[in-house]
């Protein structure tokens, strides 16, 4: 067999099936990928233009000075603390949405938003309104300095009023993932990242009658974005043609048996959440420690990690909503080839970005910073990074099919594994005890990648998540 054949056989059903017996007819393989790029497509395209948007803005608050990297930066963590629970229960909402789509019940799909959005609702408002009461110790025990401290509590109270459209569009847009319907998220998001960048423009530096707000600019510019963001989610439930809209006859009352399967994956999803933040939290006190030049290259190198992540996310969103879709309809045999699929697409993508990061790595850091300091950290910090990107997108798709078939308390595991400990506990013995400060963090973070994208994967490989039932 020569090069392009093998190239074929493992792209090719047979060895998607990995050994596994067909439970019915299998697709031919071109047809099952043309399903998965149709509905990953919508999916990449948003998460990447979240992290594009994500370093445009980092760029844009560069212009005010490496201490303001550092005083949007430190408020990455914690904002995602506030935000984890609402992220556990979108994974819930689009495990059970999925299922229910694919045993063809549009009622029930339906009662699960509704029921999801009230709980919601109520949750990340308390959860904002505890975090502006308390965001200067919040900010000091994620390792703020004196320096930039008074700039990162007024960008982090802001943005805590803008976590509650943001919440409320993650909610929505997972149950529209799961239904399949990937094209809303991505106009929504789109539609709130453009304006983000355009306030950003308008109101950090101060442009035409708009007054120089700077890091509180920033800030408003964001919740602007997700208001935005929010009232599009909301117009398209009115839409009566679409899969999920306010119009089904789905009950209007809060529902337990509705409510049960979503609770079950989520409170599982929960706990991992909460795990992952404070591993990450941990971490990010631990580089924060540092000091002011290495923590604003951390925070410049965080940007492009998230790209690499978000390219895997937009496609895990397709093997999550697919796998979930195929157990609904009694068909674990597809379910285990979409997850293939994914991962054989990611493992091409990653080694494009991995190339990107080798060769671009000081031109991106000078798009930041002429710190001469900075940019060769962060030189580093990349390459390491072009490894991460390999284990980091690949255990994406693992852990999303995983979570997408109800396996949340598995994946709970190998987050407290690999985030509650290694990556806090390795980061530190590398960055202190051995002395390899920066660098030792971003090795810390590879061998978190790793071992979760190692344990991930012989969970997939075994299958017992092909058994769960929601």
């Amino acid at each position: 067999m020569g090069l392009i054949g093998k190239v074929k056989a493992l792209f090719g059903t047979d060895a998607l099936l990995g050994g596994r017996e067909a439970v019915g007819e299998i697709p031919p393989a071109q047809e099952l990928y043309r399903r998965f790029l149709r509905l990953a497509g919508p999916s990449v395209v948003e998460a990447v233009l979240v992290a594009l948007v994500g370093i445009v803005d980092t760029i844009m608050v560069s212009t005010l000075g490496d201490l303001a990297i550092d005083a949007v930066g430190i408020s990455t963590q914690p904002k995602f603390v506030i935000l984890c629970f609402i992220f556990a229960l979108s994974t819930g909402t689009t495990a059970v949405v999925a299922r229910r789509k694919g045993q063809a019940d549009r009622n029930g799909a339906n009662a699960v938003l509704r029921n999801v959005f009230v709980i919601g609702l109520g949750l990340i408002l308390l959860l904002t309104w505890f975090g502006r009461r308390y965001a200067e110790p919040f900010l000091r025990f994620a390792g703020a300095h004196d320096s930039y401290i008074e700039d990162a509590i007024v960008y982090f109270r802001i943005i805590c009023v803008s976590l509650v459209f943001q919440g409320m569009n993650i909610l929505i847009n997972a149950a529209q993932k799961g239904s399949g319907n990937t094209k809303i998220s991505m106009t929504t998001n789109l539609v709130g990242n453009l304006v983000n960048i355009l306030f950003n423009w308008l109101l950090i530096n101060g442009i035409g009658p708009f007054p120089r707000l700077e890091v509180r600019g920033a800030a408003i510019a964001t919740l602007i974005g997700a208001v935005c963001a929010c009232m599009i989610s909301v117009v398209r439930l009115f839409i009566r043609k679409h899969y999920l809209n306010i119009f089904v006859n789905a009950g209007a009352k809060l529902s337990f048996p509705v409510l049960k399967p979503v609770l079950n994956v989520s409170s599982s999803a929960l706990v991992e959440q909460l795990i992952m933040r404070f591993g990450f939290f941990t971490f990010n006190m631990v580089v924060a420690r540092l000091d002011p030049l290495s923590y604003a290259t951390h925070i410049i190198c965080m940007n492009f990690m998230s790209l690499s992540f978000c390219f895997g996310d937009g496609f895990q969103v397709a093997a999550t909503a697919l796998a979930g879709q195929s157990l609904g309809a009694k068909r674990p045999d597809l379910a285990y080839i979409y997850c293939g699929i994914g991962r054989r697409i990611v493992a091409v993508v990653a080694t494009v970005l991995s190339i990107f990061f080798i060769t671009t790595r000081f031109a991106l850091m000078r798009l930041y910073t002429d710190t001469p300091e900075i940019i060769e950290m962060g030189g580093v910090c990349l390459l390491i990074l072009s490894v991460i990107t390999y284990t980091q997108t690949a255990q994406v798709i693992c852990t999303g099919c995983l979570r997408g078939a109800g396996d949340t308390r598995y994946t709970a595991m190998i987050s407290l594994i690999a985030i509650g400990i290694i990556r806090p506990l390795a980061g530190y013995v590398f960055a202190y005890v051995v002395g390899w400060g920066l660098y030792g963090a971003w090795f810390g973070t590879l061998l978190d990648q790793t071992l979760r994208m190692v344990l991930s994967s012989d969970r997939v490989r075994r299958g017992k998540w092909l058994e769960i039932q929601l």
